[in-house]
């Protein structure tokens, strides 16, 4: 039997060599693969080329690599609720390649499915596309890197001319996700907002780790229900359910405006 499974993260995350590029899945905070991440740290591996919407917060997800000083690069599409970040991105110390949200998406899902580039209507008209993004910054605030200009090209889909410009795939050494369930084969469902960026970060990996609150035997999960099959997968660890999930921010609504009654309270 085709059996993906490895006896801890720590195992899983071993061979993870320095200046390694990596694909990290999750959504602001959740789905953030936090076990792989923690043990990642452990190895002492650095000059990381990381992938990922965003780069967690300052004790949390990705955050806890880069406070380390262990992330060279970051491809995101987000960047805020990172105070670290912002300073080492500023003071020259991180390289950033910011990326639309969606575009950011795409890229990592063409590289896992072998689609080289491909134009997007996206980002016409700005930086994106026409090049001047600052990605690097000097120690005095000059802008030493900035990104390129993309080739622009008129297409007609549907009928309607329109500009759109090239955008390269992506495609990682390694990739780092986390799922609610997966199987052995490396079958992977995940939880509501973690298949965000979960699936196509896995898929952009040539190395995809897995950590997995709960390991089920093959043929036990539905295949209609399974989000990303174990094709793309090649190492699963099970963390178990009772792991950390932290919340990035926490409000207080009260049922009715105006009510002192918080009997209804909604945390999200």
């Amino acid at each position: 039997m085709l059996d993906k499974t490895y006896e801890s993260a720590s195992a899983a995350v071993a061979d993870i060599p320095e200046s390694a590029s990596i694909a990290v899945g999750g959504f602001g905070l959740s789905g953030n693969p936090n076990v792989l991440i923690q043990a990642l740290l452990q190895t002492g591996v650095g000059d990381l080329k990381v992938v990922s919407n965003n780069c967690g917060t300052d004790e949390h997800g990705l955050g806890i690599l880069l406070r380390a000083g262990r992330i060279s690069k970051m491809t995101s599409s987000y960047v805020g609720e990172n105070k670290e970040f912002a300073r080492r991105y500023l003071s020259g110390e991180l390289e950033l390649e910011l990326t639309p949200q969606g575009t950011l998406a795409e890229k990592l899902r063409a590289g896992g499915a072998g689609i080289a580039a491909f134009y997007t209507r996206t980002g016409v008209g700005t930086q994106v596309a026409e090049g001047g993004l600052p990605q690097r910054y000097g120690p005095n605030g000059e802008i030493v890197q900035a990104s390129q200009p993309k080739d622009q090209r008129d297409f007609a889909p549907g009928g309607e001319l329109g500009t759109f410009v090239l955008e390269e795939a992506i495609v990682a050494d390694y990739a780092l996700v986390h799922a609610a369930f997966g199987d052995r084969h490396g079958n992977l469902v995940f939880n509501k907002a973690a298949r965000q960026f979960s699936p196509v970060a896995a898929m952009a990996g040539k190395i995809c780790i897995a950590e997995v609150e709960q390991l089920v035997e093959p043929g036990e999960l539905d295949p209609d229900a399974i989000h990303l099959p174990g094709v793309f997968v090649h190492r699963v660890v099970e963390v178990g359910p009772d792991i950390e999930k932290p919340i990035e921010k926490r409000t207080v609504q009260a049922a009715a405006a105006g009510s002192n009654d918080t009997s209804h309270v909604k945390e999200g």
